[in-house]
């Protein structure tokens, strides 16, 4: 596993709670002493699973394929920078290594994301007899099992897609993100996307939104995002006719985000700066990236968990001709509590319900379950054991039937 952060936390965990199926582990990250800290912290709960750790620059190729080759690993589960996907793909086809990750691939100088530099690699994983799995964290990841599991149980044509995501959490703090500042900041202030009669529809960011109902918590104000999975989904289920992805925000976040943004603090371009030498002998230029020095000074989301209240609330809703030839509606959703995965694993909800998908990912291959040569998001294999895990492991999930999607 490659990362040490809160999701990769969450993994760690739940992998050791696993050990009839995970035998040998390493943990690996650009910092040794993040690796050997979270296997100290999973040792003192009791666990007794004989943890590797290593350094790595998962930048640089030579150095993950020499990690690679000396640990032999079966599979890397890449839960590093979304920047970082093509170099851990490149060094596993090198070393012969499967691999599964929760986000796809995005340029470090451009906020953009899509599939299509991963898909890139299908042929070359193919040829090599060689397993990589896309997108297996709760969204993406989850909401496409879900959608996977409507297509295969209850739909012969799924037409509209809803995919929601609901944090109703209280972390005490007058701004932080949930997961990495950096990424989380490029991804909310892109462009909106959806897709609708054959063709994606572009939006300015955040232009859409509207009140959503959401189990047990009540309305929430939800924006229209662009969000990777639909990319694939769309593909994989031609009849889709619609698809969207919402998310909450409150007006306090984004009371933040928008003056982060007129102060020039959400710019990924570099911007000189004289800077103070360390050991006080004078000044140096440097160049610095406004967005990475934010993510600097905001709480470690790592850090969020022990005040966090709240759950979340993330799901699926679907229309579509079902097995009878009727139009039906279908709601399929997990809602996760804060203090729950804090109190298991230490890190917070958002944390907790990728981290837990991307173990059960890993379960799913090592159990040789999802083994498929080639480059996959993960709607293209077997739903039903991974949604039996997904309640073994802490992410029940929930359906009604027929019910008013309110979109």
């Amino acid at each position: 596993m490659i990362g040490a952060g809160g999701v990769a936390t969450v993994a760690a965990f739940k992998i050791v709670q696993n050990a009839d199926v995970f035998t040998e582990f390493m943990i690996a990250s650009r910092r040794k002493a993040k690796c050997d800290a979270l296997v100290d912290a999973i040792h003192k709960k009791g666990y007794t699973m004989d943890i590797k750790t290593a350094q790595v620059d998962a930048d640089d190729v030579e150095q993950l394929k020499a990690l690679f080759s000396d640990y032999k690993p079966e599979l890397v589960i890449n839960l590093a920078l979304p920047y970082q996907d093509l170099t851990i793909m490149d060094a596993c086809l090198a070393c012969g290594c499967n691999y599964l990750d929760t986000a796809n691939y995005e340029p470090k100088d451009e906020a953009h994301f899509e599939y299509s530099w991963q898909w890139a690699y299908r042929e070359r994983f193919e040829q090599a007899g060689l397993t990589a799995i896309l997108g297996c964290g709760f969204d993406p990841g989850v909401t496409s099992i879900f959608t996977a599991y409507a297509a295969k149980h209850h739909f012969k044509e799924i037409q509209y897609l809803d995919i929601v995501d609901c944090n109703a959490g209280d972390h005490h703090k007058a701004f932080a993100t949930n997961f990495n500042p950096e990424i989380n900041i490029r991804e909310i202030t892109q462009k909106g996307l959806y897709w609708e009669n054959g063709q994606w529809v572009e939006t300015e960011p955040l232009e859409i939104h509207k009140d959503l109902n959401y189990p047990g918590i009540g309305p929430k104000d939800s924006y229209l995002l662009h969000h990777e999975e639909i990319e694939s989904l769309v593909i994989n289920y031609p009849t889709i006719k619609r698809a969207r992805f919402w998310m909450t925000f409150g007006q306090q976040y984004l009371k933040h985000l928008e003056v982060i943004q007129n102060i020039g603090m959400s710019r990924i371009d570099e911007v000189e700066y004289e800077a103070p030498l360390a050991d006080g002998t004078g000044t140096a230029r440097v160049k610095i990236v406004p967005l990475q020095f934010l993510k600097a000074v905001l709480p470690n989301p790592q850090d969020l968990g022990s005040n966090y209240e709240g759950e979340t609330s993330i799901g699926c809703r679907i229309r579509g001709i079902g097995n009878d030839g009727k139009e039906h509606t279908y709601y399929v959703y997990n809602n996760c509590r804060h203090q729950d995965a804090y109190e298991e694993t230490g890190m917070q909800g958002v944390s907790y319900t990728t981290g837990v998908p991307a173990m059960i990912g890993a379960m799913m291959f090592c159990k040789g379950l999802w083994r498929k040569p080639g480059v996959h998001n993960v709607e293209e294999f077997d739903p039903d054991p991974f949604m039996e895990q997904l309640n073994k492991q802490g992410l029940p999930w929930h359906e009604i039937h027929d019910g008013d999607l309110e979109l």
